[in-house]
């Protein structure tokens, strides 16, 4: 009988560390929890999670706004160990089909981490901004990058 339980109990151990690591949500903080965004994100998607050094990564924000977004851009900011190590800036109908209606929307950016990039902890800053520089939403978030690498397979 003690054996049974043992097993049953093995199966239900690996069971959750099977399905936790897919339930398991990015934490979004808005960069100024005061302010009123047009654009409320109300999550985020990183696939693969932990990301894979030299190979691809995509983030998926999904969004809501009240407002025709007719373009903008986006500006990301990466962190390291609380040390700035790189910023870029995207068309935002590049990420997204334009021009944005009201109600919910899905932003995509992929991009390919040099094998080389450390694993580690990383925090990202996103602004968005209307094609008059308005700010329409600012989040933060972190994400981690594996060890695992591609190199090896190059």
């Amino acid at each position: 009988m003690e054996a049974v339980q043992f097993n049953l109990l093995a199966v239900l151990l690996l069971s959750l560390c099977l399905v936790v690591p897919f339930t398991l949500a990015t934490e979004v903080k808005y960069c100024d929890r005061k302010a009123d965004y047009d654009v409320k994100v109300n999550g985020i998607e990183i696939n693969p999670n932990p990301i894979a050094r030299g190979k691809p990564a995509t983030f998926s924000i999904s969004a809501t706004t009240g407002k025709e977004i007719s373009g903008g851009k986006m500006v990301i900011e990466v962190s390291y160990f609380g040390w700035h190590i790189h910023s870029e800036t995207h068309d935002l109908c590049g990420e997204t089909s334009c021009p944005v209606s009201t109600g919910d929307f899905v932003v995509a950016h992929s991009q390919d981490l040099p094998g080389f990039t450390p694993p580690g902890s990383y925090s990202l800053t996103m602004k968005m901004y209307d094609t008059d520089k308005n700010e329409l939403t600012c989040i933060g978030f972190d994400f981690d990058i594996g060890f695992a690498s591609s190199v090896a397979d190059s």
